[in-house]
């Protein structure tokens, strides 16, 4: 069957629908030019600061390249990445596909450099047991910081893996997949058992970097241990939402003294 992607929209009820639908969706104009501009330069300067350190993250599991870096912890990195967490775009749709409380998984910068090669084909809910419940157990809501195009590295998808309720495995590696095209400011979300994965980026000179908050319930733990890794002044200064995410007031984390953390 050929790979058909969802019409971009400003309609978050058809984004949710798309959702639903083709386990993805796309979000026109998330993003006004002054928030793109600053997480742009923050993200890039963030990779620019781990390279100088020597601590850049390239060759990870999922990419397996020297021309993709991650970029992790953006929180600790500059305030724009804890608005872009709690993004009311990126609340309704979790709120509307995990249910509330959820938790902030982690949240990382993703960039392909030209001559990266496509990443590994996965679903993000590989923590979960198999066969997987009726609904997923989380959503990415990526932004689109670049434009993100086929020859760039956009992300890569197959459309309505979501229904297939498993991970792909080594007899899955030729499936059809498409690439989701999208201009900076976009936003992709995407359900957590879709099957996808970073493109390759042929460009001669085309870098794409995303950001991509990933969301679970919260019976699962977090993959960043944000006890550990926090900044305590992003946590000093977090809204009651974003605290919420980080697992410092969610009752489905663990209690406190037989109540939820406060």
């Amino acid at each position: 069957m050929p790979q058909v992607l969802p019409e971009p929209t400003l309609d978050v009820e058809q984004a949710l629908a798309d959702l639903n639908e083709f386990g993805l969706c796309l979000i026109s104009d998330a993003l006004d030019a002054a928030t793109l501009g600053r997480a742009r330069e923050a993200v890039y300067r963030a990779a620019a600061d781990d390279r100088k350190r020597s601590r850049e993250v390239k060759g990870f599991a999922l990419d397996r390249n020297d021309h993709n870096q991650r970029v992790w912890n953006l929180l600790n990195r500059d305030p724009v990445f804890a608005d872009l967490a709690e993004h009311p775009l990126a609340m309704r749709l979790v709120r509307e596909t995990l249910g509330w409380p959820a938790l902030l998984s982690n949240i990382s910068g993703n960039i392909t450099d030209p001559g990266a090669t496509r990443g590994v084909l996965h679903a993000d809910q590989i923590f979960v047991p198999e066969p997987w419940p009726e609904r997923p157990q989380g959503i990415n809501v990526a932004w689109c910081l670049d434009d993100f195009t086929r020859e760039n590295g956009a992300t890569e998808v197959v459309v309505g893996s979501h229904h297939w309720q498993r991970s792909p495995t080594e007899a899955d590696a030729n499936v059809p997949m498409i690439a989701v095209e999208a201009p900076a400011g976009s936003v992709l979300a995407f359900e957590s058992r879709i099957w996808h994965r970073s493109g390759a980026n042929t460009s001669a000179d085309a870098r794409r970097a995303g950001v991509f908050p990933f969301y679970t319930t919260t019976v699962y733990r977090t993959q960043e241990n944000w006890f550990l890794s926090l900044d305590p002044g992003v946590r000093r200064y977090a809204s009651e939402t974003l605290l919420t995410l980080l697992a410092y007031k969610s009752e489905g984390f663990g209690l406190v003294y037989g109540e939820s953390p406060q």
